[in-house]
């Protein structure tokens, strides 16, 4: 007979004879041998991409920009004291406090009386309460103009003039202190071109196109090569540092930001390349002689 369990009921299984019935169970056998081996290998696999879309920058080598835009899930390793939210009692808060030396005052006079509306104009005053607002003065853009003096020499009959200021270079131009802000919000506070420009518009009335960023930029880097160069040959003679690499889109496309630092001084370089080639082309591993570390 044809030894298959496809559609046997339990009243033919009564019929069988003895040797079709030891035929089927070890066809039944050895088809849950197959099975049970088919779901520890999927549950193997399963476990395998379970693991791989578990990992994040917090819990293995990969980089934070390889977690998406998903907030990975923490947890606080903080005890529970018991104690309610907020400041405790004997705690010593902290708050404004008025300065001895306000830079403006403004006296707010007393014309009547409240309680009688008698005339105080004439009363001398006893006392007064103070009170202090803390405040942005009114920011605005300063137009300095330079005017180079034009003269004609009476000896040679030639016009002479004035030199203007090194740094004016240009009929109209933005200074030095507008630039260097630009560059320490796209920077620092990581605000994109258009946005810091926009921005400078919305405070200052004065809104440059992305060009001035750019050219900020680049006068920024010209300016600080000297002390990148003292940084990076202190970082070499360290007698420990720390060294590591996270990524970073630059135009579109996955770069790695490198780093070297201690406690008092810290050095980034971008590269397209992670790893040991990326991180000697910063300059400063392959000369240095110290104990290098990492978070691994």
């Amino acid at each position: 007979m044809d030894v298959s369990l496809r559609g046997v009921t339990r009243e033919q299984l009564s019929q069988l004879d003895k040797e079709p019935l030891i035929d089927l169970l070890l066809v039944a056998i050895a088809r849950i041998d197959a099975l049970e081996q088919q779901a520890a290998a999927q549950n193997e696999r399963i476990q395998q991409l379970a693991d791989q879309l578990a990992k994040n920058s917090h819990n293995s080598g990969k980089p934070p920009s390889s977690d998406g835009l998903k907030k990975p899930k923490t947890r606080s390793l903080r005890q529970q004291s018991g104690k309610s939210k907020g400041g405790q009692k004997g705690h010593k808060g902290q708050t404004l406090k008025m300065v001895s030396n306000p830079h403006y005052q403004e006296v707010q006079s007393i014309i009547s009386c409240p309680h009688c509306a008698h005339d105080l104009s004439a009363v001398p005053v006893i006392d007064y309460e103070k009170r202090q607002l803390f405040d942005l003065p009114p920011v605005t853009v300063e137009v300095t103009e330079y005017q180079a003096e034009i003269k004609v020499c009476p000896h040679c009959h030639q016009q002479a003039k004035a030199n203007f200021p090194a740094h004016i270079t240009a009929p109209v131009q933005y200074g030095p202190r507008l630039k260097a802000q630009a560059v320490y919000w796209n920077q620092y506070q990581l605000i994109p071109w258009a946005r810091t420009c926009e921005t400078l518009g919305d405070m200052y009335g004065h809104q440059p196109a992305e060009g001035f960023l750019q050219e900020s930029l680049q006068q920024c880097q010209q300016h600080i090569q000297p002390a990148l160069r003292a940084i990076k040959e202190a970082l070499k003679a360290k007698a420990v540092a720390h060294f590591d690499e996270t990524g970073l889109r630059v135009s579109g496309k996955l770069h790695w930001v490198h780093v070297a630092s201690t406690a008092d001084l810290t050095y980034y370089d971008v590269q397209e390349k992670r790893g040991q080639i990326g991180m000697h082309a910063m300059g400063i591993l392959p000369e240095f002689k110290g104990r290098a570390a990492n978070d691994n």
